[in-house]
């Protein structure tokens, strides 16, 4: 699998977004991804309770720990990448999570409009 090139929604070299707990879908802490990536997980978030109890109501239980695949669950204020898709998905329910701009992949345009990230944008 060949990582496309590592740039963000801004343009910008790509950010980490977490290596604790380590995140990606390469696990190497950054949203990149590939042409093998069909999930798309691109948006750097930073996790809520409101859309972690989200997600689990709709079938992804992201705070559940599932120590068979080294996950230990996610907590409020863990980041994460975030499957563009299921951002979208918490944006029309209206409980989307933060986004950290400089740490999503330019990727995640394909599916989220940058306006709609820029409306998440974590603020430091």
């Amino acid at each position: 699998m060949e990582k496309l090139p590592a740039v963000n929604v801004l343009g910008g070299i790509l950010e980490p977004c977490s290596y604790s707990p380590r995140t990606g879908f390469f696990r190497d802490g950054l949203c990149n991804t590939c042409f093998e990536d069909r999930g798309s997980h691109t948006v750097c978030v930073l996790m809520t309770a409101e859309f972690l109890a989200w997600s689990a109501y709709v079938g992804n239980d992201l705070s559940r720990s599932r120590p068979e695949l080294g996950f230990d669950g996610l907590h409020p204020g863990d980041r994460w990448c975030l499957c563009a898709t299921r951002f979208m998905e918490a944006h029309d329910e209206g409980c989307a999570p933060q986004v950290l701009l400089a740490a999503t992949h330019r990727a995640a345009l394909d599916v989220v409009p940058l306006e709609v990230l820029r409306l998440y944008a974590y603020q430091k």
